[in-house]
């Protein structure tokens, strides 16, 4: 399974009600595992981003995922790929 950091701001809709934050978050980690993405964690971030998500998952149901969180209007997102330190290792092992 990939890993994938994903960034995410309160959009004006958003930040408008969010008190309701935290239940979107169940409703985010329901629609997560029915798409077989796990949510390793979350965190509410002061900052340049306000939610900071790691999920794993196919890169098929990550972006699923993704897509229709992003449909919702209550965040945009930026994602990153992300690389353990053995996984990282594998692909600079294979640097000529």
């Amino acid at each position: 399974m990939a890993t994938y950091i994903t960034l995410a701001n309160f959009t004006d809709q958003g930040i408008r009600s969010v008190k309701d934050s935290p239940e979107r978050f169940l409703a985010f980690k329901a629609m997560a595992e029915q798409l077989g993405v796990s949510v390793k964690a979350a965190y509410w971030t002061v900052g340049n981003y306000d939610i900071v998500l790691v999920v794993e998952g196919t890169d098929e149901a990550a972006t699923t995922l993704l897509l229709k969180v992003g449909m919702l209007g209550n965040v945009r997102t930026q994602t990153l790929r992300g690389y353990s330190e053995q996984e990282f290792r594998g692909i600079v092992g294979k640097l000529s």
